[in-house]
């Protein structure tokens, strides 16, 4: 089952169910991936949906942030409910030592030697870690390795 029929099965059993709010996530978030499709002309498949995913737990986390220092704990609580039902449909995330010896891996396969190579390093590991991993911190994993 891909993941566009997951969420589909997943909104119709929220309506099912009437929870409104997990119903109201999912159409924002089904709404999005088809606004993609229409823009760039394509069928996404399970990575692209994911890359949707993350820029809504993106968007989310910030307006989190921002009503918290607002004051507005109640719009708050409805972002947390949507970064809550949008996390589900993110892949499990890989630990710590899983990172770092994927890193190792990259920098041993490109053979890199310094920060100049950083890009090749990088594009090896970002359609692995893509979901999986917060690539700041691979990014700063990287430059580590490298000082």
């Amino acid at each position: 089952m891909s993941l566009k029929e997951r969420i589909a099965d997943d909104l119709k059993a929220a309506m099912r169910t009437g929870n409104t709010k997990q119903r109201d996530t999912i159409r924002l978030l089904q709404a999005a991936i088809k606004q993609r499709e229409v823009d760039e002309r394509v069928i996404l498949d399970d990575a692209a949906v994911i890359t949707v995913i993350e820029k809504m737990l993106k968007q989310r986390k910030d307006s989190i942030e921002q009503y918290e220092s607002a004051k507005r704990t109640d719009l708050a609580e409805i972002e947390k409910a949507e970064v809550a039902f949008l996390s589900a449909y993110m892949p499990q995330p890989f630990t710590d030592s899983e990172i770092d010896n994927l890193v190792i891996a990259a920098i041993a396969e490109t053979g890199a030697s310094g920060m100049q190579d950083m890009g090749k390093v990088m594009a090896i590991l970002k359609p692995k870690l893509t979901g999986r991993a917060d690539m700041a911190k691979v990014s700063m994993l990287i430059k580590s390795k490298f000082a």
